[in-house]
C-alpha cells in the first residue's frame, strides 16, 4: 500500500461541519497538519473540566481538503489513514459519510473506494469534537493531531500494517527471524501473490537478508504468508546502539488459482516499508528484563502525549527532541501514558534509542470522567488493541504493552478479572514476543461500597493496612500478565515476591520526590525491573499535582501534609501544567531531573537555591512535587539575610565558596528524603556561589551560579539553523534575557513580542511557567526565569526565517535567521 502525505493546506473552520453550503463561507482558516484546534482557545475559569485540562475548554472543529483521485488509480483501493484524531470523528467525502472513529489515541484506516471519483478533486471533510467534557483527566487537544495519509493499492495488496518481522533468536553470530505479511485480495476469483522480504542495512544501504514465498489468498479475503529465514553477522537493536534496518516488502498478484495457475497478462505489485530492528525480550523473576540476552533496569519516565507549547501536536522533531533530552539526563524508556502514541514518537525512538512501555487505554468500562471512551470500551476495544498493536509491533523500541493504568475493574467489579485476561490475551494473539503489563495500584477505588468503607479516596493514597489484602483481590486481575505494573506501591515489593516468587514486577510509575530512596532497591531486587516517574517531561493539565508550599512550622497546613495540597483545591485558576516533571515544556530540565541523574550515576555537582523569603519556614511537597530550589542567585534587597542552598552530588563530600571563601565543607547525605544531597545555611552575599565534589579527597566536579546585572538584551539561541522544506520540521529557539556580559538574568520577567516572516511560521511561543494565562500562539509572552521558548516550523518551500524579537518596555529589539532547504 502506498502512502502519501496529504498534510498540507487544509481548510481549518470550528464548529460543525454538516453540509456542503456551510463550506463556502469566510471563516476558514488554511492551516498545515498536524494540527491541534483547542490550544489556541481562550483558557477560562469556568472550563467544564477545570484543572484537568488546564482551564482549555473543550472544542468542535472541522477540517477540509480537495483532493485529486487519479483515473490510473481507477482499479486499485483507494484508503485514508490517520495516526489519530482528537476525538469522536466522523470523516466524509463528497458529502457522503464514509466513516467514524471515537477513541482519540488509536490509529484507524478508512477505506474510500466506493465514495470518491476517479480523475477528479474529492472534498474530504472530517468533524472532531471534544466538546463532551470533560472528556479526559489531562490536556486532551482536539483536531487532526497527527496528520493524515492518503491510501492506494492494487486489488491484491499489502495490509495496512500488515508487515510483522520478528527476531526468534540470537546466538553465534545469526539471527533467525520470522517475517508475516497480511495479504488482501479485493477481487473476486481466488490468486496466487508472491512476497518477497528483503532487509536493508540503513547504515550502509546494503541488503543483509532476503526470503520469499508465495501464497493462495481466496477471493475477497486476506491470507498471512509466514516466512522463517536467518541474517549472518545481525547489528543489534538496544537503547545504546539503535541499530536498525528498513524492511522492504513486494507482493505480486502473479495469477488466477481455479484448479490450476492461470497466469496474469498483467501483473501488478504493491509495496511497503517499515523501520526494524533485530533484538530480543525476555523477562523473568530470576534475571529480570533481558534486551539481547543482557539484564537492564529500565529508567523510566512517564510521558503524556501533549507537545507544551504546541499543544497535543505531534512532530517528528519535537518527539525526537524530546527522546534526545531524556536520554541525556539518563532515561533509557519511556511509557507513552496512558494512550497509544504517535507514529513520530515511536520512530523517534527506533532511531535514538528509548525503549518504549506501550500503553492502550486510561480507562475500560467504568468511566473515570464522563466524556471519555468508556462509552464505546464494550464494542470497541478489540478493533482499537488490534490497530495499536499491528502498527507498533515491528518496532524494536517497543519492549512492552500495557493494556490499561488504573483501571477500576481491578477488584473485579464489571467482570474485570475476565476482561483483564482477554485483553491480555488478544494482545498475545498479535504479538507473543513481548511481555504484557497493567499499571495497577492501590485501592483508593475499584472496590464496591462493603470493601471500600475506611479507604483513604485520595487519588494513589497508600491504603496498606493490609497488604496480603490488596494481593490476594489483584490476583485474579494479572492473569495473562507476563510483568505486573505497581503504581506508587514500591512499598509492596518483597512483601508480593514472598506470594508469587515468580512474578516480575515494574514500577510503572512512582513519585518524583522519592526516586533517591526508591531506586536502590530497582537495583538490589532481581524481579523488579525498572522504575518510571511521574512524569519525565511536563504536560498540560492535571494542573498543579507538583507544587510546593512554604508556611509557618506550626500552620496546620504542615501537618496535614502533602495530600493536603493537592488540586482542585490548591490549583485554581490560572494553573495550567502539571508542574511534575523532569523537564519543562519547552525541554529546560528542572532540579528533579539534576537529582535524578546524579541519583542514576552522574558524576556532576548540581547547585540549586531557596529563595530568602523562605528561609526558616517548613515546606509542604505534594506527592508529585520536588523540593523548590532554582538556578539563581539573584535576590536584590536580601543582602546578609539567610539562606538555604542545596547541592545534588553522589560524592563523598561538597564545599560550598562565596566569592571564593569556603563557607563549609560537608558529607553528602544518604538519608530520606533526598539521598546524595547536601543542604548548606549561610547569608546571601551577591557575587558568585559555587559548589565543589569530592570523593576519596580529590575533586569530582564542580558547579556555580553567579549575580547577574540588570537585563541588557535579548539572546535568540536557536537548537538548529537549518529546516527541511517538508512542512514538518521545527526548531526550538530560545531566548534568553542576558545583562552586559551575557549572563541569563534568572530573575527577569520581561514581556516579549515576538514575530516571524518568510518561509516558516511560529505556531508556539512561551514558558515553563505553569500558572499563567498567556495564549501559546498569539506572539507574547513574559520570560520565566529569564527565559521564554519560540517554535519555528518550516514551510514546504526553501527560503529564509526571520525571527524578530521585542522588549518594547526595555527598548530591546533583536533578529536571526534560519534558513528551510
Amino acid at each position: 500500500m502506498q502512502y502519501l502525505n496529504i498534510d498540507r493546506e487544509w481548510e481549518f473552520r470550528r464548529g460543525f461541519a454538516d453540509s456542503f453550503g456551510m463550506l463556502g463561507d469566510e471563516s476558514k482558516k488554511i492551516i498545515d497538519l498536524p494540527h491541534d484546534s483547542m490550544i489556541s482557545l481562550a483558557v477560562t475559569p469556568d472550563a467544564p473540566a477545570g484543572y484537568d485540562s488546564g482551564y482549555f475548554p473543550g472544542d468542535m472543529c472541522n477540517y477540509t481538503k480537495y483532493v485529486m483521485i487519479p483515473e490510473e488509480w481507477r482499479n486499485q483501493r483507494i484508503g485514508l489513514r490517520f495516526d489519530g484524531v482528537m476525538m469522536h470523528a466522523t470523516v466524509e467525502i463528497n458529502g457522503s459519510k464514509a466513516g467514524e472513529h471515537h477513541y482519540g489515541y488509536s490509529p484507524f484506516y478508512i477505506d474510500i473506494t466506493d465514495h470518491v471519483a476517479f480523475g477528479q478533486e474529492n472534498r474530504i471533510t472530517i468533524n472532531t469534537n471534544t466538546g463532551i467534557q470533560s472528556s479526559s483527566r489531562w490536556y486532551s487537544g482536539c483536531g487532526l493531531f497527527r496528520g493524515v495519509k492518503l491510501c492506494h493499492a492494487p486489488a491484491v495488496h499489502i495490509r495496512n500494517d500488515g508487515v510483522f518481522v520478528y527476531t526468534k533468536e540470537i546466538s553465534d553470530g545469526m539471527a533467525w527471524l520470522e517475517a508475516r505479511v497480511d495479504v488482501c485480495n479485493e477481487t473476486m476469483q481466488n490468486r496466487l501473490a508472491q512476497i518477497t522480504i528483503r532487509l536493508v542495512d540503513e547504515a550502509d544501504g546494503r541488503i543483509a537478508a532476503e526470503t520469499s514465498r508465495t501464497i493462495q489468498v481466496d477471493r475477497v479475503s486476506t491470507g498471512t504468508a509466514r516466512m522463517a529465514f536467518s541474517m549472518k553477522d545481525p547489528k543489534l537493536w538496544d537503547a545504546d546502539e539503535p541499530n536498525l534496518y528498513t524492511v522492504r516488502t513486494k507482493v505480486k498478484d502473479t495469477g488466477i488459482f481455479t484448479t490450476h495457475f492461470i497466469r496474469n497478462e498483467e501483473i501488478t505489485e504493491d509495496e511497503d516499508e517499515k523501520l526494524f530492528g533485530i533484538r530480543t525480550v525476555t523477562v523473568d523473576a530470576e534475571r529480570g528484563l533481558r534486551i539481547n540476552n543482557r539484564t537492564v533496569k529500565l529508567k523510566g519516565g512517564c510521558v503524556h502525549h501533549d507537545n507544551g507549547l504546541l499543544g497535543a501536536v505531534s512532530l517528528y522533531e519535537c518527539e525526537a527532541r524530546k527522546v534526545r533530552k531524556l536520554k541525556e539526563t539518563g532515561f533509557n524508556a519511556i511509557r507513552t501514558a496512558h494512550n497509544p502514541p504517535s507514529e513520530a514518537l515511536v520512530e523517534a525512538c527506533d532511531r535514538e534509542g528509548m525503549y518504549i512501555f506501550d500503553e492502550a487505554f486510561d480507562a475500560w468500562g467504568m468511566a473515570k470522567r464522563p466524556g471519555d471512551f468508556s462509552t464505546y470500551f464494550s464494542e470497541r476495544w478489540e478493533t482499537e488493541l488490534d490497530a495499536f498493536v499491528r502498527r507498533d509491533r515491528i518496532h524494536p523500541s517497543v519492549i512492552m504493552w500495557s493494556t490499561g493504568n488504573e483501571i477500576p475493574e481491578r477488584g473485579g467489579l464489571n467482570s474485570g478479572y475476565t476482561l483483564a485476561a482477554k485483553l491480555a490475551e488478544a494482545i498475545h494473539e498479535r504479538d507473543g514476543t513481548r511481555p504484557v503489563s497493567n499499571g495497577t495500584c492501590s485501592f483508593w477505588c475499584g472496590l464496591d461500597d462493603f470493601l471500600a468503607k475506611g479507604k483513604d479516596p485520595a487519588q494513589n493514597a497508600p491504603n496498606f493496612d493490609e497488604t496480603s489484602t490488596w494481593d490476594r483481590l489483584t490476583e485474579p486481575f494479572t492473569n495473562g500478565l507476563d510483568v505486573v505494573g505497581y503504581n506508587y506501591m514500591e512499598d509492596l515489593y518483597e512483601g508480593s515476591h514472598k506470594l508469587f516468587p515468580d512474578r516480575v514486577i515494574l514500577g510503572s510509575e512512582n513519585f518524583p520526590k522519592e526516586i533517591g530512596f526508591r531506586w536502590p532497591l530497582v537495583e538490589k531486587l532481581p524481579y523488579v525491573i525498572g522504575d518510571f516517574t511521574w512524569t519525565a517531561w511536563d504536560y498540560i493539565g492535571e494542573a498543579g499535582i507538583g507544587k510546593s508550599i512554604f508556611a509557618e512550622p506550626d500552620d496546620p497546613l504542615v501537618k496535614q501534609g502533602s495530600w493536603a495540597i493537592m488540586p482542585p483545591t490548591t490549583s485554581p485558576y490560572p494553573w495550567r501544567l502539571a508542574n511534575d516533571a523532569d523537564f519543562d515544556i519547552t525541554g529546560r530540565m528542572r532540579p528533579q531531573g539534576a537529582y535524578r541523574s546524579v541519583i542514576w550515576g552522574s558524576d556532576r555537582t548540581y547547585l540549586y537555591v531557596q529563595h530568602p523569603d523562605h528561609f526558616g519556614k517548613a515546606e509542604v511537597i505534594s506527592m508529585w512535587g520536588f523540593t523548590d530550589v532554582q538556578r539563581c542567585w539573584n535576590y536584590h534587597g536580601c543582602e546578609q539575610r539567610p539562606i538555604e542552598l542545596t547541592v545534588f552530588s553522589n560524592a563523598d563530600e561538597v564545599a560550598l565558596y562565596i566569592n571564593g571563601r569556603m563557607i563549609e565543607r560537608k558529607t553528602v547525605s544518604r538519608e530520606r528524603p533526598l539521598p546524595d544531597s547536601v543542604r548548606f545555611r549561610t547569608v546571601y552575599e551577591p557575587g558568585t556561589v559555587e559548589a565543589v565534589s569530592y570523593r576519596n579527597g580529590r575533586e569530582v566536579s564542580r558547579d556555580k551560579l553567579e549575580t547577574a546585572k540588570a537585563p541588557a538584551g535579548i539572546r535568540i539561541v536557536p537548537e538548529r539553523r537549518f529546516l527541511k522544506a517538508d512542512g514538518h520540521d521545527v526548531v526550538f529557539t530560545g531566548l534568553e534575557v542576558v545583562d552586559e556580559d551575557g549572563r541569563t538574568v534568572p530573575d527577569a520577567a520581561i514581556r516579549l513580542r515576538v514575530s516571524v516572516s518568510g518561509a516558516g511560521y511560529m505556531p508556539g511561543l512561551g514558558t515553563g511557567n505553569p500558572v499563567t494565562e498567556e495564549d501559546y500562539t498569539d506572539g507574547e509572552t513574559v520570560t520565566y526565569q529569564g527565559c521564554a521558548s519560540a517554535v519555528i516550523r518550516g514551510g514546504y518551500k526553501p527560503g529564509k526565517i526571520v525571527l524578530s524579537v521585542r522588549a518594547d518596555e526595555y527598548g530591546f529589539a533583536v533578529e536571526d535567521e534560519l534558513t528551510v532547504e
